[in-house]
């Protein structure tokens, strides 16, 4: 039986304690425990932007799958946004303590998470890293950091944190064990770690032979290939009790792809769902199979072109499932 954290309610901040203005997000890609200070600042120019384009696509560097242009930054933000009323509107399945101190976001993306938990623990000291900062948002509250940074790579803080979050990245790491291995260094004893990953494209009724079968099967070869699995074996428990976490409790959320569910909430869920999704299947698969299986570009977007008329038919009533893992540092 899993066993359940036990934390506070976790609650918007009062006006009373919101930050009184922005400012331009810190960035850096000095660790955290720099010589020259605890957090360098400076403005997000171009020129931190790496840039490779493939296929009408802009990415952040020659291998990661995922492009880091306009389109993309669009579909994150509907994407985060479709996780708030799957979780009853909150930012995280497992609470955060109101005594955090130190929140790390790995994977920061736009940096919608980061800046809306910043907004609800003031006092506490939010650090979202990524590979790219083309994503990072004009202005966030004052107590967003946001550095350049791999997590495949050793981290380097000085100080442990609270509350480790991670969302929305299979397929981005070669060496999960490892990644593990530094988020259990770098939390605190008692300190709790929530990840969250979708699998495939799924129908409540589907052929063998669909396009979207053809569509999963291909994406997920290409990225085992790439020596990068896109799948959910990162999430099972051996992975989380060789690096010192225990695991807490785990939850798989269904998420309907459309409007066909009656709940209001999961009908709102649905259709930005169904967006993020849709404009995901280019965005997922165009690198991956024109690189490591050969395809050529037309190819990719017309099979991506199927796959969106098999998810929008009305009796299609697809879904993902998104799989949610909360693990605790033990004292």
């Amino acid at each position: 039986m899993d066993q359940h954290i036990e934390v506070d309610d976790q609650e918007p901040a009062s006006k009373d304690d919101e930050p009184t203005d922005e400012g331009i997000p810190r960035t850096s890609s000095e660790p955290e425990h720099s010589e020259v200070s605890k957090h360098s600042t400076r403005s997000i120019t171009r020129s931190l932007v790496e840039e490779h384009f493939e296929n009408g696509r802009r990415y952040c560097s020659e291998d990661y799958y995922m492009p880091n242009d306009e389109p993309e930054q669009t579909r994150l933000a509907i994407a985060h946004q479709a996780y708030m009323p799957a979780l009853d509107d909150q930012l995280t399945w497992g609470l955060i303590p109101r005594s955090a101190k130190r929140i790390l976001d790995i994977g920061t993306g736009t940096g919608d998470w980061a800046t809306a938990i910043a907004e609800r623990f003031p006092n506490a000291e939010i650090i979202a890293t990524d590979i790219t900062n083309a994503f990072q948002p004009p202005s966030a509250p004052l107590n967003v950091y946001f550095e350049l940074d791999d997590a495949q790579n050793e981290w380097a803080y000085n100080e442990p944190f609270d509350f480790i979050h991670m969302r929305n990245l299979s397929g981005a790491f070669a060496n999960w064990g490892a990644v593990y291995a530094e988020v259990s260094k770098n939390l605190k004893p008692g300190g709790s770690f929530e990840i969250a990953d979708p699998g495939p494209i799924q129908y409540k009724r589907e052929t063998s032979n669909s396009n979207t079968s053809i569509f999963n099967g291909a994406i997920r070869s290409a990225a085992d290939m790439s020596g990068r699995p896109l799948d959910l074996d990162h999430l099972k428990k051996p992975m989380f009790d060789n690096a010192g976490l225990s695991v807490a409790k785990t939850r798989v959320f269904e998420i309907p792809l459309g409007t066909y569910d009656p709940d209001p909430r999961k009908k709102l869920t649905g259709k930005m769902a169904m967006i993020a999704v849709l404009e995901g299947l280019e965005a997922v698969s165009l690198r991956l199979l024109t690189k490591h299986l050969g395809w050529k570009e037309e190819d990719v977007r017309g099979l991506c072109r199927k796959v969106q008329e098999e998810v929008m038919r009305p009796d299609a009533r697809a879904f993902i499932r998104v799989q949610f893992v909360i693990a605790r540092k033990l004292m």
